[in-house]
């Protein structure tokens, strides 16, 4: 059986999915996913809103990172379920405060099921890019919160 935070990060993954690939509103996307799912208990609803509306909140700041750090893949032409692992992850071991191989291990298991078969690989490639920043990414996000 999968842990809470897995099925959480499995659902925050499909709707990010949904939202960047037919830009259907956050709100009704997080309803329907999170109201498909019929034993969903209050933390893995929570966790999965959270990951959702705060990765949302920073999408500019996540994109800025990853697209440094993968360069040679423009953001717009990395697959959509591959963008969204990344972003995941990225939020997660930032501003989610996930310990870092937490993270990447999780996103490489989010990129085997759901992504193709070079999905791992490349997220664990620019994910480990990413860690030597950790905290100028978590600044980053920290600062673009406040109002």
């Amino acid at each position: 059986m999968k842990g809470e935070r897995r099925l959480a990060r499995e659902l925050a993954l499909q709707a990010l999915y949904e939202i960047d690939l037919v830009g259907h509103p956050p709100a009704l996307v997080l309803h329907e996913r999170l109201g498909a799912e019929a034993e969903l208990n209050s933390r893995i609803e929570s966790y999965a809103r959270k990951l959702v509306t705060g990765i949302l909140a920073s999408l500019e700041h996540l994109d800025h990172y990853i697209q440094s750090h993968a360069p040679e893949w423009p953001l717009d032409q990395v697959a959509v379920i591959d963008r969204n692992v990344l972003r995941l992850a990225l939020y997660e071991f930032t501003a989610g405060k996930v310990p870092v191989k937490v993270a990447i291990n999780e996103a490489v298991e989010l990129a085997k099921e759901f992504g193709a078969d070079s999905s791992p690989r490349f997220v664990n490639g620019v994910l480990g890019a990413l860690v030597p920043h950790q905290r100028e990414v978590a600044h980053a996000l920290d600062r673009s919160q406040e109002p």
